[in-house]
């Protein structure tokens, strides 16, 4: 999710992006005889752009995602597949690079419409839409999707919980699986069954990237069976599941009561659509090569092929080299002792060879050496270094010096890192060898991604028994503005019993206040100068440790087409109108 400017373009659909997007070839050979658009095409248009329809598109991933059940996913892979069987009140507009980022209605008939400072937003939905059964979808839909994705933690973990924050009486509200009135959480009204109103306690200037998640898209409350209905995902969009295997595969099929004409956005254009889980890592990446599947986590290439791609000229031609509005850093989990001291925190900040651990994740094309919270292409961002070390190789002096005033001279800890990311696993091992020249021992937990939030990381009872006092971690905006970065990673009342991405554990009441006022500002300069602030009281505090502001390297699939890099996915393809020219 991303971008803060309003884009009053609901009636430009992505045919119309699609075909006068840039996607002429060039003289360059793609590797398997056919043409290339060229290096980074699809960061500036649409490469290979068609309206064919037919054939299977397929993707893979290395493990399995959260869920893909709408309202209880947090992945920006997840978010983006998702709109292909369930549709948001508003969304990302098809589009290269920046384009993407422009939000436009989706379910809705139209932007919201704020009243009362901000403190009440007002939704229309579009006429004669339908579930996949035929049966209409109706703004009460879209208030118990809501309801059960932010107000059921103890059921459904994942996903942010902005509406439980700011919706009026949503700190008391239960959950549709415990409070069984007919009428919910009041503070969301349907007056009838095209208007849904949101009653918050307090301004949210940004309200609208935050019905953009596909929390918002619709579930039919007879048909929900709790964190079971991802074994029965009703469809509102193009697509839905013709089967899903646990773990193992999901396949989805064209939705034969989704109408077009309710729809500007998706254009249905495969027959089917194969999502393949558990695949190694490599072999997706032979895969891609070979044409015959997308990266579902959108991630990049492994280093051994991107060694390959990037000193081949023909294969790099293939390659899109783009930020992804994603920042690579370490949490210092600040309730695991001794990291609840700052000095002990600061110890770590210092100790960081951040060149060692740009090395270990590829090098410069994935990623600048990160200095701050905010990445350059989050606004608010401004240039900062409090923990400045001499080209970035870390000060074993300054280190020793902060550890002592901590009151320790070797400290033993544990570092979480995803298993099925080898090169998080690297950047771990080199984070590993520069905190032990300080006499900071720390032993590496590998943990599945499926499960890292759920069950490991982000439940802080384990991390305290297990001595975990540092997450590997990487974020991407939920939408492109300060707030949309920084909320739930560094607010304290993101923080609960599992499911966390706050994994510094931090509750500052001075971050916490700041976050509020923020968001509560009509000026932009004003509010963006407040993001600002924000990063720079968290680099005091050594809530984290920025380590690259991430880029992605994604090889472009030969036979794929509407193939389009957005900021709105953290630099992933776009899926909602990929195609193939393959039957």
């Amino acid at each position: 999710m991303r971008r803060s400017a309003l884009a009053a373009v609901a009636a430009i659909g992505s045919a119309s992006l699609l075909l006068s997007a840039c996607s002429k070839a060039d003289d360059n050979d793609g590797g398997d005889g056919s043409k290339s658009a060229g290096a980074n095409a699809a960061t500036k248009g649409v490469v290979n752009a068609s309206t064919q329809k037919g054939g299977t598109v397929t993707y893979e991933y290395s493990d399995v995602p959260d869920s893909f059940d709408p309202g209880n996913t947090y992945y920006a892979y997840m978010y983006n597949l998702s709109r292909l069987y369930a549709r948001p009140l508003m969304t990302f507009q098809p589009g290269p690079g920046e384009e993407g980022n422009k939000l436009v209605p989706d379910l809705a008939a139209s932007a919201g419409q704020p009243s009362d400072g901000g403190k009440t937003w007002t939704y229309k939905i579009r006429s004669g839409l339908k579930f996949q059964d035929g049966t209409p979808i109706t703004s009460k839909d879209v208030k118990y999707a809501v309801e059960r994705s932010n107000f059921a933690r103890d059921v459904l973990s994942l996903g942010p919980n902005y509406f439980q924050q700011f919706l009026t009486g949503g700190k008391n509200y239960k959950g549709p699986y415990k409070d069984k009135s007919p009428e919910g959480l009041k503070s969301i009204e349907t007056p009838d069954d095209t208007t849904i109103v949101f009653k918050l306690d307090r301004p949210f200037q940004e309200f609208d990237y935050l019905v953009a998640t596909p929390q918002t898209a619709p579930v039919p409350q007879a048909k929900d069976t709790g964190v079971d209905y991802v074994k029965n995902i009703v469809s509102s969009g193009s697509y839905k599941f013709q089967s899903y295997k646990e773990g193992q595969e999901a396949v989805l099929v064209r939705n034969e009561n989704w109408d077009p004409k309710t729809d500007p956005l998706r254009k249905q254009y495969p027959d089917k659509i194969v999502v393949k889980l558990k695949v190694n890592a490599e072999t997706i990446d032979q895969d891609v090569q070979a044409g015959d599947a997308i990266d579902l986590g959108g991630t990049g290439v492994q280093a051994a092929t991107q060694a390959k791609v990037v000193n081949d000229s023909k294969l790099k031609a293939n390659t899109d080299n783009t930020y992804g509005g994603r920042l690579v850093y370490m949490a210092i989990n600040t309730q695991v002792a001794p990291f609840d001291k700052v000095e002990c925190r600061k110890a770590v900040e210092y100790a960081i060879d951040k060149v060692s651990v740009q090395t270990a994740e590829g090098g410069p094309i994935r990623g600048d050496i990160a200095t701050t919270v905010l990445p350059p292409d989050v606004i608010g961002y401004q240039k900062a270094d409090v923990y400045a070390t001499d080209g970035n190789k870390g000060d074993v002096a300054k280190a020793k010096e902060q550890l002592k005033a901590c009151g320790k001279s070797t400290i033993s800890t544990n570092l979480s890192a995803r298993s099925d990311r080898p090169q998080e696993i690297d950047a771990a091992t080199a984070i590993i060898a520069s905190l032990k020249k300080v006499g900071i021992n720390a032993s590496l937990k590998q943990y599945p991604s499926g499960k890292y939030f759920t069950d490991y990381a982000g439940v802080p009872t384990f991390d305290k028994k297990q001595n975990i006092g540092l997450h590997m971690m990487q974020w991407g905006a939920d939408w492109n503005s300060g707030y949309g970065f920084l909320q739930q990673i560094l607010n304290g009342g993101a923080i609960g019993t599992s499911g966390n991405t706050n994994l510094s554990y931090l509750n500052d009441k001075q971050i916490n206040e700041m976050l509020e006022k923020a968001i509560a500002t009509e000026d932009d300069s004003a509010r963006n100068a407040l993001y600002a602030q924000i990063d720079k009281r968290a680099m005091d505090l050594g809530a984290l440790v920025p380590l690259t502001y991430f880029k992605v390297l994604l090889y472009r699939p030969a036979g794929f087409t509407n193939l389009v890099s957005t900021a709105a996915f953290s630099g992933q393809y776009d899926y909602l109108n990929i195609g193939t020219t393959k039957k």
